[in-house]
């Protein structure tokens, strides 16, 4: 026997979401067309279904009985006809000539499909948050090359300069959410790195406070939408609790990105003379072109999804099989039924941003976005400064902002994936808060000025070590987002309040605080 299962969904499923949309998509029919059935064979012949079971998510979880030919595929709604009709994809969905649910794979297979995924995919998202990490604070390494002194700026300025970046990548978050969503990621996020390095690399010639200021509020623009947008175009390829580990590799990159820039500073501000410029100007125009190759590279090496890495780069086969094509779509569309009720290139109207906006339950992830790093800020971005007020030289000053990133990864990273291990998100996002209080203590009531420097930098580095739960936060909020346009939606927002502590940070420390010989005073 078999049961027929149609496309128009009850209030209940996804797909009643897509039926109030249309796309924008020349030939894809639209919510109010008629829309085609799909028929599914329900009989005895259907192929068995993997053991229901704890996924063990990480190799030395994997006991000797593990077998890695054993079937993967794990039940979902689309296993019962009852509920399988109220969640197939939408009609306009990209990938629907691979929505099979009768197709099963094995573990190996989709083992080594991921890591596929990890090495085409993964690796160059963080190359790409690299070159944004680099380009919004290289102005922390210009610091230590009298980058104030020779703009005739003051602490106060530079204060303004955070806020204006600040306010302006909060400002871009959301309308640059909504372009992406419209023109698709893949489209979108290269346009934005190859604009943005225009605009770093023309830092070279800034002349003063009001070219700076300018010049941070462009910066912020173009950057603003980056991290919803490569967040919304991940979770394409990966399943929920796969996109959290990955997202605690993405931010491991903003770390190894800072760790890179100690010792690119270290070289470039060496350039301090050559044909009479400033050593900070060539750090700009340098790793701004750096950008610039990432972004032409980014507009070759996207794909727009799991089935259509086909280009004249990429060859004409793509980068996944058939098969291949068909264990990732249905893989992550038995995850989370929703991802298939939106094409990716499907814009969200008016009325379903301002749906998304007010799911409350989102909320509480917002404000701890809002707050959670407000602490550790102000003492990140004055590091370098500090530490040449303690004494240290411009190219000391700059290595020694290293420690405290390689401690950052080790311990983001080893929360994450405590995180998933034990299946507990909460307490794990309040270590870092946790962690910090006993070191902010310590330098409020200490005075750096008697005490000795080294004892300082170590409890700053201590304190910026502190294990964040960024990722965890981020992934969260895209697991309690139940439809890709809330997703879409609650990326940009987190990040927003994130942007929003940023500014409450740029005011914490005023030119009052800093004395004429540049010494930080807690």
């Amino acid at each position: 026997m078999s049961t027929v299962l149609t496309q128009a969904g009850s209030a209940c499923g996804p797909s009643a979401e897509a039926e109030s949309t249309s796309s924008s998509i020349t030939g894809v029919k639209t919510a109010h067309e008629k829309k085609p059935e799909i028929s599914v064979d329900v009989s005895e012949d259907i192929p068995p279904l993997g053991v229901p079971r704890e996924e063990k998510r990480f190799w030395f979880q994997r006991t000797k009985a593990y077998n890695p030919d054993a079937i993967a595929t794990q039940p979902s709604v689309f296993d019962n006809p009852s509920t399988a009709k109220d969640y197939q994809p939408h009609s306009n969905w990209e990938n629907l000539h691979r929505f099979d649910p009768l197709v099963r794979w094995t573990w190996r297979e989709e083992n080594a499909l991921i890591r596929k995924i990890d090495l085409r995919i993964m690796v160059f998202a963080c190359v790409m948050f690299m070159a944004l990490e680099l380009d919004r604070s290289n102005i922390q390494q210009a610091n230590t090359d009298n980058f104030l002194g020779d703009l005739g700026m003051n602490t106060n300025d530079y204060n303004m300069g955070n806020a204006v970046f600040k306010i302006s990548f909060l400002c871009a978050e959301l309308p640059s959410q909504l372009v992406s969503k419209w023109m698709g990621p893949d489209r979108w996020i290269p346009m934005q790195l190859i604009l943005w390095s225009i605009v770093a690399s023309s830092q070279f010639w800034l002349s003063g406070r009001s070219s700076f200021l300018a010049c941070r509020s462009l910066l912020g623009i173009l950057q603003g939408g980056f991290i919803p947008d490569i967040i919304l175009y991940l979770s394409y390829f990966y399943k929920h609790h796969e996109l959290s580990l990955r997202l605690s590799f993405f931010w491991t990159a903003m770390s190894v990105a800072d760790i890179t820039a100690g010792f690119l500073a270290y070289g470039l501000l060496h350039m301090r003379g050559v044909v009479g410029l400033a050593g900070w100007r060539w750090l700009f125009m340098i790793e701004g072109l750096f950008t610039l190759v990432v972004g032409l590279s980014a507009s070759v090496l996207m794909p727009a999804g799991p089935c259509q890495t086909a280009n004249w780069f990429r060859g004409k086969n793509g980068w996944f099989s058939p098969r291949e094509q068909e264990i990732v779509v249905n893989r992550v569309i038995r995850d989370d039924p929703s991802k298939g009720t939106m094409h990716n290139r499907q814009p969200i109207t008016p009325r379903l941003l301002w749906k998304s906006l007010k799911e409350y339950d989102l909320w509480p992830l917002y404000i701890i976005g809002l707050l959670f790093e407000v602490p550790m800020t102000p003492p990140q971005q004055y590091l370098t400064l500090t530490l040449k007020g303690l004494g240290y030289g411009t190219f000391q000053s700059n290595l020694l902002v290293i420690p405290w990133n390689v401690l950052h990864i080790i311990f983001m990273l080893g929360l994450s994936y405590s995180s998933e291990i034990f299946g507990e998100l909460t307490l794990h996002a309040l270590l870092g808060q946790i962690w910090a209080i006993p070191f902010l203590i310590y330098l409020i009531v200490t005075d750096v000025h008697t005490t000795n420097k080294w004892i300082i930098w170590a409890v700053i580095t201590l304190l910026l070590s502190y294990p964040n739960a960024h990722p965890i936060q981020v992934g969260w909020s895209s697991r309690n987002s139940n439809t890709v346009r809330s997703r879409t939606v609650s990326a940009a927002s987190y990040n927003m309040f994130v942007q929003g502590g940023g500014i409450i940070s740029a005011y914490i420390y005023q030119k009052r605080e800093i004395d004429v010989n540049n010494k930080t005073e807690y």
